[in-house]
């Protein structure tokens, strides 16, 4: 199995219903068998076909290769239809979105392959809770300190410092000071809500 193969199994009631009936349409718009779109994609035609019946979700390489080899965009892949859609998020316009003692503020457009917030980290809160799950993050520190764990070990990020890891990797954040963090945080959980992705169950205590 080629590396590219890892991929995250399809759970009931998925973020991305859509997705594997739009991989097979695409493939067979350009022409393509499964053999050649999954030789191109650097996939098995097993793994390939498995996306393409909803038993795997993609993750966004995948996503973003296989857009390239037929000739289209992330957006249509997942369906979505972004003629008229703003492409500007207005400072006025980012409501705020309380959970968990967290703030988040949208600072992207919804429903896209990946999600921009704007998010304030109090101290104290949610600091225990041990995150893992499908995607990608790259998060942005604007202000204050954040406490980052990654696996076994642990990092101190200031202003201007960033980190960009895989989500299967258990990871914490928390605020190192009283004042709190505030955080530009990027993540490509495919259409999640915004409550559920920085929110992720408690898995235990990392060693």
């Amino acid at each position: 199995m080629n590396a590219s193969d890892a991929g995250s199994p399809a759970e009931p009631g998925g973020a991305l219903p859509v997705v594997a009936p739009q991989l097979r349409a695409l493939r067979r718009r350009a022409g393509l068998t499964l053999e050649a779109a999954a030789r191109d994609a650097g996939l098995s035609p097993a793994h390939l076909s498995r996306l393409e019946t909803g038993q795997r979700q993609p993750s966004l390489p995948m996503l973003l290769a296989l857009a390239r080899i037929y000739g289209t965009t992330v957006s249509e892949l997942l369906g979505e239809t972004v003629t008229g859609r703003d492409a500007i998020v207005r400072t006025g316009d980012m409501e705020p979105t309380r959970a968990g003692g967290w703030t988040y503020f949208q600072a992207g457009a919804p429903g896209r392959g990946m999600q921009a917030l704007r998010v304030r980290v109090p101290y104290g809160s949610q600091g225990d809770i041990v995150r893992v799950h499908p995607g990608e993050e790259w998060l942005y520190v604007l202000r204050g300190r954040l406490r980052l764990r990654l696996g076994d070990t642990a990092h101190l990020l200031g202003p201007g410092d960033s980190a960009h890891f895989d989500s299967l990797t258990p990871h914490r954040l928390a605020a190192e000071d009283h004042d709190g963090v505030e955080l530009l945080f990027v993540h490509t959980l495919l259409q999640s809500p915004t409550a559920a992705l920085c929110l992720g169950p408690s898995t235990g205590e990392l060693p």
